[in-house]
């Protein structure tokens, strides 16, 4: 079982947002010392009512407290970006951090930011693999020439090239079925979401080996999975403490239309009691213990990766949880 840390670069209006990231400084070099595998952040643009920062110039900071984890981009929205910007872009981390990083893309869903990168919706998925093909095609081949939809290249040569060959790992977001489909055929990995409900993932997981299957690819040696976790001395504590800021996480992303990418039959209109339930991982260090055996078994997720802080949440409870997670969830996970 390998564990990362989702740095949550998004905070409320109005904070110092040099002190927020002088906080996630410390986090990344807590996680190194606590024996962590990997440090990931995603991305969004427009994030109203947050501020937050932009992914690939974080992570290239914090890739000198990183030590030997590994970094990844979980997501980028790759509908909205250029191809040939993105793969110089991912070059240049994977030598910064030195054939550690792990390219993420997805689709996205907020309409704000299609309208203001000038995409139709429509065009999402021919825009991702697209930009998909010609990334690769950047990172592996001397010198490319591309007639697509979206994009042309004549000749172009792109000579810094990744250092992990044939390119870092492409993990995949999915949340609806097509997108599950898409990432087993396209991606190296599905990066599963904390969003949607083991008995949803299970459903999806299935779908997902068949598809693989279907496609002569074999199962990925890494299945990662994001999970919310908050730990606490006492289960009731832990509630108590992470409540606020996590449910005002989720109101945020049902205003932003979160829900609407995940299946039918899942939603965030719930009560948080209920919304907690089979999706978030909260308690005292035995309840994450038996959660997180629960999800590994039941999906085959061999790589956690957790997000431990939401806007406004103080930086002493995130170095708590990181402390139990290394002192008393990681080793037992291991075992």
């Amino acid at each position: 079982m390998k564990f990362g840390l989702l740095v949550s670069k998004q905070h409320p209006a109005g904070v110092s947002m040099v002190e927020r990231f002088r906080e996630h400084l410390d986090q990344v070099r807590a996680a190194r010392d606590a024996g962590f595998d990997l440090i990931v952040m995603g991305q969004h643009f427009l994030s109203t009512p947050f501020q937050e920062m932009q992914t690939l110039p974080s992570l290239a900071r914090l890739a000198a407290e990183a030590g030997t984890m590994r970094l990844g981009a979980t997501v980028l929205l790759l509908p909205l970006l250029n191809p040939v910007d993105v793969a110089e872009q991912v070059a240049t981390l994977d030598v910064i951090c030195e054939g550690r990083f792990i390219v993420g893309v997805g689709l996205g869903y907020r309409d704000e930011e299609y309208e203001a990168f000038g995409v139709r919706r429509p065009e999402r998925v021919a825009r991702l693999v697209e930009c998909l093909e010609v990334m690769k095609r950047l990172w592996t081949e001397e010198e490319v020439t591309h007639r697509g939809r979206f994009f042309q290249l004549t000749r172009a040569r792109m000579l810094l090239k990744p250092l992990q060959r044939p390119h870092p790992p492409i993990w995949f977001a999915a949340n609806n079925d097509g997108a599950v489909e898409r990432g087993a055929r396209l991606g190296d990995a599905w990066v599963i979401n904390p969003h949607a409900k083991l008995s949803v993932l299970e459903r999806q997981v299935a779908l997902y080996r068949k598809t693989l299957q279907d496609a002569g690819r074999p199962w990925p040696a890494e299945l990662p999975m994001i999970k919310e976790l908050y730990v606490a001395p006492d289960r009731p504590t832990a509630i108590r403490e992470c409540r606020p800021f996590l449910e005002a996480k989720y109101q945020a992303y049902a205003s932003w239309g979160q829900d609407k990418a995940l299946p039918a039959e899942d939603s965030f209109d719930l009560a948080f009691e209920e919304l907690v339930q089979d999706r978030f991982i909260i308690g005292d260090p035995d309840d994450c213990v038996r959660e997180l055996r629960r999800y590994a078994e039941a999906l085959g997720v061999n790589c956690f990766i957790f997000r431990i802080q939401w806007p406004g949440m103080e930086q002493a409870r995130v170095l708590r949880t990181l402390q139990l997670l290394a002192e008393r969830i990681m080793p037992a996970l291991q075992r």
